[in-house]
């Protein structure tokens, strides 16, 4: 397949991409390093140091013979998205192109309207881009748990059938999201629903949980191809957080009760999910939504987790509950369908200690490069 990347600079663009290209696939790669200025004004840097994408394309060519292409400019430009999908005629898109992080989009007014002018602007136009230049593209979009929230009865995998007065239909599975971030990726998949049933487009759109890891099959081959590892309080994942924590000898920071919960998976699973799906695509006219998780934790559980093999390998890790720096649920009922990618053929990798043990042992060989005071919460829903 010909494949554009959105966002190949992220912490799941780039290792898609070299997945992507590892496999035969003619990938291309557009960026306009957003999240790398975002983390630099916020002291948020990533805890290993990537270079730029040409840099990266450069090093993994030299290393194992496949190519990937790189275009550098800022996909919220109309001009730009055309220009790209006009010279690369993907078969597939992936969308990874927006602010990724809840607390950034929390910050302030400024953040907020980043947040949603720069996720909206690239949905949309990458929308239009494929129905005006490829419509029979296959549009893969990230979407996240977030948008669900966590409501009082089972999430189904983006669809609900209801029953109401006598009759039947099925509906988009409700919102209930828990940050501006959070909310924009709801309104793309709004946006793309009305497009695929009005237009006839394909697009599979993954609620994605948490990521966790920093090992790829090709990130391994050079330090210098990892993916942009963040353990601070606004780019940094809970897990990849704590094992910093456990590493600078911080207690892990529990916010509130610990009782909130997610799905958790892997990031070689992510990988696995977006090639399943990619090779796998959606049909003309279908707005195709899996749940893309592989087993589900409360904060608590996820601590522990991570002191009992810190404790094992000596470094003496503590807990300590915080005040909640969000406003949510910390005690919930939370049940997700995830069957979908597993009937695809997704093979999960589960949070084992020999996994958080091998990350343990990376995050040491770099603990000179931890700066402490980006772990505690620096932003407030309130």
């Amino acid at each position: 397949m010909r494949v554009l990347i959105l966002g190949g600079d992220g912490y799941l663009g780039w290792p898609t991409a070299m997945d992507f290209a590892a496999a035969g696939h003619e990938v291309t790669v557009a960026d306009n390093y957003l999240r790398r200025h975002m983390a630099e004004a916020t002291e948020s840097d990533a805890l290993l140091v990537a270079p730029n994408l040409s840099e990266r394309a450069a090093i993994f060519k030299g290393t194992t013979g496949h190519e990937i292409h790189v275009r550098i400019g800022d996909l919220s430009d109309p001009d730009v998205m055309f220009d790209i999908v006009r010279d690369t005629t993907p078969d597939t898109i992936i969308h990874y192109a927006e602010q990724p992080s809840a607390p950034y989009s929390m910050r302030g007014f400024r953040e907020a309207r980043e947040t949603f002018q720069n996720n909206l602007d690239v949905t949309f136009n990458c929308i239009w881009a494929v129905k005006e230049i490829v419509p029979e593209a296959h549009v893969v979009k990230l979407g996240t748990m977030g948008e669900y929230g966590t409501p009082n009865i089972d999430i189904e995998e983006g669809w609900l059938e209801i029953e109401h007065k006598g009759r039947k239909d099925t509906f988009l599975y409700p919102r209930a999201a828990g940050s501006l971030y959070h909310t924009t990726k709801v309104l793309d998949t709004d946006l793309l629903w009305f497009y695929v049933r009005t237009y006839g487009l394909r697009v599979t759109d993954l609620m994605q949980g948490p990521v966790y890891g920093i090992s790829t099959d090709e990130a391994d081959l050079d330090p210098r191809l990892c993916p942009n590892f963040h353990y601070d309080d606004i780019f940094g994942t809970v897990v990849n957080r704590f094992l910093v924590q456990a590493v600078a000898g911080v207690p892990l920071t529990v916010y509130g009760g610990g009782g909130q919960t997610r799905g958790y998976l892997n990031l070689r699973d992510t990988l696995q999910c977006v090639r399943l799906a990619a090779e796998k695509p959606a049909e003309s006219g279908e707005l195709r939504i899996f749940n893309q998780l592989t087993e589900t934790f409360t904060v608590s559980e996820l601590a522990e987790r991570v002191k009992g093999v810190g404790d094992q390998m000596g470094l003496g890790v503590e807990i300590k509950s915080i005040p909640n720096p969000r406003k949510e649920k910390e005690e919930h009922y939370y049940n997700p369908t995830h069957s979908g990618l597993i009937e695809l053929g997704l093979e999960p990798h589960y949070m084992t200690e020999g996994i958080l043990g091998a990350m343990l042992e990376r995050i040491i060989e770099n603990r000179d490069r931890i700066v402490t005071d980006r772990i505690m919460p620096r932003v407030r829903w309130s």
